[in-house]
C-alpha cells in the first residue's frame, strides 16, 4: 500500500540522486546548485574550457615556452575567480529579491 510517507521517501532519494549527479559540475556552476540542463551545459562547457587551458599550460611547460605558460595558466585562473565572483553576486541578487518580497506572501 502506498502512503504519503513512502511517496515522501521516495522523493527525497530521487532528489539526493539527482543533486548527487552534478556535484562534479557544480565547481564550474555560476549557480548554486545545478537545476536545469542549461545549467548543467554551461557548467560543462566552463570545465572542458578549464582542462583545456590547463592542457596547454602543461603542454607549454614542457615545450619551455615558460611565458606563454604562465600566461594560460593566469587565465585558468582568472576562470575560476570569475565564475566565483559570477555566482556571489547571483547569491547576493536573489538574496536582495527574497527581501523585497512583501511579508504577506
Amino acid at each position: 500500500m502506498i502512503t504519503r510517507a513512502n511517496l515522501a521517501e521516495q522523493l527525497r532519494d530521487y532528489q539526493l540522486r539527482s543533486q548527487q549527479n552534478w556535484a562534479s559540475l557544480s565547481f564550474f556552476s555560476s549557480t548554486a546548485n545545478i537545476s536545469t540542463r542549461g545549467d548543467a551545459a554551461w557548467a560543462g562547457l566552463m570545465g572542458l574550457l578549464f582542462l583545456l587551458l590547463l592542457i596547454v599550460t602543461f603542454t607549454a611547460f614542457h615545450l619551455r615556452y615558460n611565458k606563454i605558460a604562465a600566461c594560460f595558466l593566469l587565465m585558468a585562473m582568472l576562470l575560476l575567480i570569475s565564475l566565483k565572483i559570477i555566482r556571489h553576486k547571483r547569491l547576493a541578487k536573489r538574496r536582495q529579491r527574497r527581501m523585497l518580497l512583501p511579508l504577506s506572501m
